[in-house]
Order: structure tokens, then C-alpha cells, then sequence
């Protein structure tokens, strides 16, 4: 081939790769236009040695916004403690619970710790040692009348939207869901017990935290029916394979509980109906 059409040859083959690439093909060589996989970042606490707390700031008394407008709460406290013994920094991040899968997967948090009930979600999220006892109970007006859960027979029930209590009552305890006149969602539980007091709702289904701290503000104004809906476990939750982080938070948890600091933290919200009789981690 002379040098005029090796040139020639050369200047075909380059607009054909040219066309080829302005129809969304690929050049020889990469097959069907795949490209590499795209790689992460790990985001994780132990990667960054920072962590990132996503909470639900209207969750007392584990998560909140406190009077002096920061955010506190038991759990809050909790993290605070495992980032210091670990020489991590903290960040809290209040979520929208319902954005909480999105959030950790993009790495915006890397992790969940607030009231995390564990049971059912296992296959989602790599999760800590279970730290804390919970329960789903039902409460009602002091002045309602309903005593059991025969007495919610077409009584409209409110729980919040993704919470542990929606699940039971969509799953376990969907017989007596189908009792209730509605089971209705919301947002948060302050609002929930707020529509409890004024009547607009017979009942909210929630964590026994919830319940108890409910009613340790107003002793007179609710009643929380003897029958538990289930009983679980509260968990720190991580993006599914981070268990370097969920060993290390499990262990500082555990010297913690050891040195006395878990219970000084508790001691700080037993006036919110936290009590330390619960606690699993040991």
C-alpha cells in the first residue's frame, strides 16, 4: 500500500470511528460500549473517622431538638460517647425517615441511629449488637374508654409512615389492623399524640420508648393498653457489609456500659421515661 492510500486508509478508518461514536456506537475493541464499573467511595466511619448520625429529630427521648434549640437525646448522647472513644469525629444529620435507604446508600450518612428497631430488617443493613429492649404498644386517651384491643374495634389508629409499629400492624398484627375503622400514617409521633389529645385520632400505635416518654409528660392524659403488639431490639444500622463499623460500635458500647457512662447518659432522661432496665449490650 503506497503512503497516499495508507493515508487514505487511515483518514476512512477515523471517520468511521467518528460516524460509529455519533450514533452512540463504541470503537473496536470495547465490547457493546460497556465501560468499568463505577467505584464508591467508602464512606463508612471506619474509612473516614467520622460519624455520621441520621435521625429523626422529633424522636424523644432518643433523638430531638432540645430546649435551647441543639439537638440531644439518648442515643444522640450515645454516639457522641462511641465517637469519642474511638477518636471519631460526630456528625448529626436530622433525616427525613422516610429518605433514611436513600441517604446511606449515597453516603450522605453512614449510619442509622435512633430508635432503630432491627427485627425485619436484617437483610437490608449490617446493624450493631442489639443495645436496647423495645416494644409496639398502643396508646389511648386516658378518658377514651378502651381498655384492651378489643376496644379499637373501628377506632382510627395513627403510627408514623416506615415505622416498626406500620409493619406489625401490616404483617403480625394485620388481624387486628383489620378491626380498626383506619390505620392511618403520619410524620413524626409529636404530631400523632398531639391528634390523640384533640381527638382527632382514638389511638397512635408506637415504640414503648415513645409511649413511655409521652406519658411521663402528661401522666393524666393517656393510657397504654397491657398487650404488647411485639417486642424487639433497638440496633445502630449501617449500609449492608460495614461490619468494621458495627464491631467497633458494638465494643465501645461495651466498655462504655463497663465504665459507667451509659448509665450516666440514661440517668439524664429518666425523667422522660428512659430507664436503664432495658439495656442489652453487657
Amino acid at each position: 500500500m503506497t503512503r497516499r492510500s495508507l493515508a487514505a486508509a487511515f483518514a476512512s478508518a477515523a471517520m468511521a470511528l467518528a460516524l460509529l461514536a455519533g450514533c452512540g456506537g463504541a470503537p473496536a475493541g470495547d465490547a457493546g460500549g460497556d465501560s468499568a464499573p463505577e467505584v464508591q467511595a467508602d464512606t463508612s466511619a471506619s474509612a473516614t473517622g467520622t460519624l455520621i448520625v441520621g435521625f429523626d429529630q422529633a424522636y424523644p427521648p432518643y433523638g430531638y431538638v432540645g430546649d435551647d434549640g441543639e439537638y440531644t437525646g439518648f442515643d444522640l448522647d450515645l454516639a457522641q460517647a462511641v465517637a469519642d472513644r474511638l477518636d471519631w469525629g460526630l456528625q448529626l444529620e436530622p433525616i427525613d425517615w422516610d429518605a433514611k435507604d436513600a441517604l446511606l446508600k449515597s453516603g450522605a450518612i453512614n449510619c442509622i441511629w435512633n430508635g432503630f428497631t432491627m427485627e425485619g430488617r436484617e437483610d437490608d443493613y449490617t446493624f450493631s449488637d442489639p443495645y436496647m429492649l423495645n416494644a409496639q404498644v398502643v396508646v389511648v386517651r386516658a378518658d377514651s374508654g378502651i381498655s384492651d384491643r378489643a376496644g379499637l374495634a373501628g377506632k382510627t389508629v395513627v403510627t408514623q409512615a416506615d415505622s416498626a409499629a406500620e409493619k406489625v400492624l401490616s404483617k403480625d398484627a394485620a388481624d387486628l389492623a383489620a378491626t380498626f375503622a383506619s390505620l392511618e400514617t403520619i410524620g413524626e409521633y409529636n404530631t400523632a399524640f398531639m391528634q390523640l389529645e384533640s381527638g382527632a385520632v382514638d389511638a397512635v400505635a408506637c415504640d414503648l420508648s415513645i409511649a413511655r416518654y409521652q406519658m411521663s409528660a402528661k401522666p393524666d392524659a393517656y393510657l397504654m393498653l397491657d398487650e404488647y403488639l411485639s417486642e424487639e431490639n433497638y440496633a445502630v444500622g449501617f449500609k449492608k457489609g460495614d461490619t468494621a463499623t458495627a464491631k467497633k460500635v458494638t465494643e465501645a458500647l461495651k466498655k462504655l456500659y463497663e465504665d459507667g457512662t451509659v448509665e450516666q447518659i440514661a440517668a439524664k432522661y429518666a425523667d422522660q421515661g428512659l430507664t436503664m432496665d432495658n439495656w442489652q449490650i453487657k
